[in-house]
């Protein structure tokens, strides 16, 4: 009952920020570069260290991603350009998250650890481009885990509490997984001809 009146509360406190928002008329691909924006603050955060204040930008981050899409349905002006729009520069987000991270390892000398940001960086960015390369082929490709909102709560779990090496081992082997799991799937789909209208295959 309590989970539930948290959920309808958060529900509303949302709708209204979103009527609020689209009421000014503001573009949602304004929201999206401001999303961009709070996290680079958030990369610099993590290249210093502060790792608390890197989390509390990620988690703002997070909002502004969830209310650009909110915002663009409640104006009607929902585009194909603004997904792409969106979807690129969420790449860019993810990638300085991570740089933040290399820059702070790199500068501490803490070369174990510059790998396996370098790692968790590849894998998290081949989950999304695994999803988008399979979805010119196939009708669509969701399998698997870490998906994006999963590492960035993983992020700001371990900014919280300062315990990034065990987060970015959860992420680079995962995504790992993943990525592998996306492979198969797109693999099996396609030889069993799930493909899209016009595409022709010679595997």
């Amino acid at each position: 009952m309590l989970t539930r009146r948290i959920g309808e509360g958060s529900r509303w406190l949302l709708d209204k920020i979103v009527a609020a928002l689209a009421a000014t008329g503001i573009n949602p691909n304004l929201l999206t570069f401001l999303g961009l924006l709070v996290n680079l603050s958030a990369s610099v955060m993590f290249a210093r260290g502060r790792f608390g204040n890197a989390a509390a930008l990620i988690f703002l981050a997070g909002f502004l991603d969830i209310l650009d899409g909110q915002v663009a349905r409640r104006q009607n002006r929902v585009t194909a350009f603004g997904a792409f729009y969106d979807s690129t520069l969420d790449r860019y987000s993810d990638m300085a998250l991570y740089m933040g991270l290399l820059i702070y390892y790199a500068v501490n000398g803490r070369a174990s650890y510059v790998i396996l940001a370098a790692v968790a960086t590849a894998g998290s960015v081949m989950v999304s481009y695994a999803r988008a390369r399979a979805e010119s082929l196939i009708p669509t490709c969701k399998v698997g885990f870490m998906e994006r909102p999963e590492r960035l709560v993983l992020l700001i779990i371990g900014g919280t509490f300062n315990r990034m090496a065990p987060v970015l081992w959860v992420i680079a082997v995962v995504s790992t997984i993943t990525v592998i799991h996306r492979i198969v799937y797109t693999w099996q789909e396609t030889r069993a001809g799930r493909t899209l209208p016009g595409i022709r295959l010679t595997l």
